[in-house]
């Protein structure tokens, strides 16, 4: 299952594919080395959860289900599964860092990407319409339970409203 984010990354790529420049095809290497890198690193972290609950596992296995636990099991394998869960939670930390900073990479590589669509939209279709936003379609209607509704739309500049009767049919 693909995030929100992954299928916006993906969609930009899509989009990039039209444009056969120099700059495109650095922007891509750019934007594809940074998700890599910021899966491997969410690997890593998942890899390191997993090694802290198996040393909690196992200390708690000692704790619990080993009679005379101070007595019947040596110290050494004690230490070595505390040293193993402290090593797995300075790593698991340190790779969430690392995954926030490859996080912000992929995102301003995103943002690169999305100034790069647009440039070529803009090259390609013209300069965008100025004038008011678009209406938001669960915000511009009022209406009734008969299957009538009113579109509403505001002015610019003006408090004004202009309401349009639609009927469904």
């Amino acid at each position: 299952m693909m995030s929100e984010h992954h299928k916006h990354t993906e969609f930009l790529k899509q989009c990039l594919l039209y444009d056969d420049s120099s700059e495109r095809h650095r922007l891509a290497e750019n934007l594809s080395r940074a998700q890599r890198d910021l899966h491997c690193v969410q690997r890593a972290m998942w890899l390191m959860a997993v090694v802290t609950a198996l040393t909690v596992a196992g200390l708690g296995y000692e704790e619990v289900l080993v009679d005379n636990f101070p007595y019947d099991a040596s110290l050494s394998v004690t230490n070595i599964i505390c040293a193993t869960g402290a090593g797995s939670l300075v790593c698991l930390l340190a790779f969430a860092g690392l995954g926030m900073v490859y996080g912000r990479k992929v995102g301003q590589r995103r943002e690169e990407c999305r100034q790069m669509v647009t440039k070529l939209l803009e090259s390609r279709l013209g300069k965008p319409v100025t004038g008011p936003p678009l209406p938001d379609a669960q915000n511009n209607r009022i209406g009734g339970r008969e299957g009538r509704t009113a579109r509403v739309d505001n002015e610019v500049k003006g408090s004004q409203l202009k309401i349009q009767s639609t009927s469904r049919g």
